[in-house]
This record gives C-alpha cells, sequence and structure tokens, in this order.
C-alpha cells in the first residue's frame, strides 16, 4: 500500500536562539506515531518501519533532534541534553496539532521517549521503545562514545575526513542501511563534539522512580550481545513500567534486516493504543456517508 510522504520543518526559539528541526510525515489521520533515532544517526533510519505503520493507517512521524540529520546543528553542549530531546518531540506534537501520540524511538530516541513520557504523560499514548540505554550500560556507553568526543574535540580533522569521504556517494546506489551509516558518518566536528558532550555529562534517563511512574502502556525491544544496549536494561526497565510487555530481538540486526516479525509487533502494538479512537472514527465516518 503506497502511502503519501510529506517534509515538514519547524522552529525553536530560545534566548537569542532561532533552531529549524526537519520531520517527514507519513500517511495522515489523528492515530499519531511519532518515531525518533539513534544518537548522531538520521530520522531515515525509521523509513521502513514508519511506511509499514502508515500502511496500517497510522500517521507516523520522524524528525531530526537537534543536532542530527537535516536539522540545525548548533555547536554548543549546553543545547543537548535528554531533557532538551524530550522537549523538542512535545513542540513538534504542538507543531503538528497533535494531542496525543506513540512516541518511540531507538537508543537515544528511546531514551527521549522516556523523557517525553515523564514531562507530558497527558501527550503520550503509548511508548514504542527499542534498546533503551539505562544503568547497565554506563560502561560501555563511555567506551563507545569517550572516543569520539575525543576526536571531534582535539582531531577534528579526523571527522572532516570521514565527512569528505563518504558525502559524495550517492545514496541511491547503495543498499539502504549502507546509506544510513554514510549519513551517520557526514558529522561536522563541532556539532559532533556538542552533542556527544551536552549527551556524556549530563542524565542519560529518567530515574527508576520516575520511569516506575510513567502510566502510558509500553512495547519494549531488547536484543542480546550488544553491549551498549544491554538486554538486561530492557527487560528491567519493561519490569518497572506497569504496563509494558517485553519483546527480545533475534540480535541487534533483526529489525534491519529481516525486520517482518518486530514490525508486527510495533503495528499491532501502535493500533491496540490507538484502537477505540479508531473504531470511533470509522464509525463517525460511517454515520455521515449515511
Amino acid at each position: 500500500m503506497l502511502v503519501s510522504e510529506r517534509i515538514g520543518q519547524f522552529f525553536l526559539t530560545g534566548e537569542g536562539s532561532r533552531d529549524r528541526l526537519e520531520y517527514t510525515e507519513y500517511g495522515a489521520g489523528d492515530a499519531w506515531v511519532v518515531l525518533v533515532h539513534g544518537q548522531l544517526m538520521p530520522r531515515r533510519m525509521h523509513q521502513p518501519l514508519a511506511r509499514a505503520l502508515a500502511a496500517e493507517g497510522l500517521h507516523v512521524v520522524t524528525v531530526d533532534l537537534l543536532g542530527h540529520g537535516r536539522s540545525d546543528r548548533p555547536a554548543d553542549p549546553l543545547r543537548y541534553s535528554m531533557t532538551a530531546f524530550g522537549e523538542q518531540v512535545i513542540a513538534l506534537l504542538d507543531h503538528l496539532g497533535a494531542e496525543q501520540a506513540v512516541v518511540g524511538g531507538t537508543s537515544l530516541g528511546a531514551n527521549v521517549s522516556l523523557e517525553v513520557a515523564v514531562l507530558a504523560p497527558e501527550r503520550v499514548r503509548g511508548l514504542l521503545v527499542e534498546m533503551p540505554v539505562l544503568d547497565n550500560a554506563v560502561e560501555a556507553g563511555i567506551l563507545a562514545f569517550a572516543p569520539l568526543l575525543f576526536a571531534a574535540r582535539f582531531m577534528p580533522f579526523t571527522v572532516a575526513g570521514v565527512r569528505a569521504v563518504t558525502r559524495p556517494v550517492p545514496r541511491g546506489l547503495v543498499p539502504f542501511w549502507t546509506g544510513i551509516v554514510l549519513d551517520t558518518l557526514d558529522q561536522r566536528a563541532d556539532a559532533m563534539a556538542a552533542v556527544v558532550h551536552g549527551l556524556f555529562f549530563g542524565r542519560v534517563a529518567p530515574s527508576s522512580a520516575q520511569r516506575r511512574g510513567i502510566t502510558a502502556p509500553a512495547l519494549v525491544v531488547g536484543h542480546p550481545a550488544d553491549p551498549i544496549h544491554p538486554a538486561a536494561d530492557a527487560a528491567m526497565l519493561a519490569g518497572e513500567l506497569p504496563h509494558a510487555r517485553f519483546v527480545q530481538a533475534r540480535s541487534i540486526l533483526e529489525w534491519r534486516l529481516r525486520p517482518e516479525r518486530l514490525t508486527r509487533a510495533a503495528v499491532g502494538f501502535a493500533q491496540e493504543c490507538w484502537g477505540e479512537q479508531r473504531r470511533a472514527s470509522r464509525r463517525e465516518r460511517s454515520s455521515t456517508a449515511q
């Protein structure tokens, strides 16, 4: 089933700043789903899932958070935090006129979704969380991202060199996930350092007590053999959230290379979250037609 796709933008205004954020809409209607990318990755990583959800009648939006993808990339570390990212998603909902949405994402996007649920619980219809980064991932996260921060701060020519090599590659000529990797490598050293610094020295996620207070239904997806996103964190989160179910992926690559099983689970979950409202909408359309 073909669905409409539209690119949009909105602006965040603050003290002496005005930042542009870009997003893509898939489908239409009032059953909103917002998907958030992983750290340093573009929103396009969620294109396959967004299309699958929209084909089932959901109105899906993927967004590039500040410092990512095609959105603005200021070089000030103070502009980046999980809380700030959560506020950006809420600002997106305001811009779209969406009272509620199923909010979800991968890795960074998973943690941002939790922030949204804490900041504005009334706006969250459900949570679709893959690979949350919580207590069990601290050491691996330091090992993974400290070298990136060091390279961007003290050897910016390495980041510029990678960008110079990868940016000219036509994305349409390479496999989809190869293109996502190339887009992720398309970084500017100053902005990349600011993003990593801001997240590195800020809080990773809402506290356990705050997570236990999230009442929205949740689908939590974890997978084994990934130290940065350990399955223990996903299982722990599923145990903390009062209305969560846990799905274990076979590997970190399953949703990338063989997505059918997990996509079915995500579609079913989002439809459940919006089921009552969608049935009411269908009844209203039917009565109008008569």
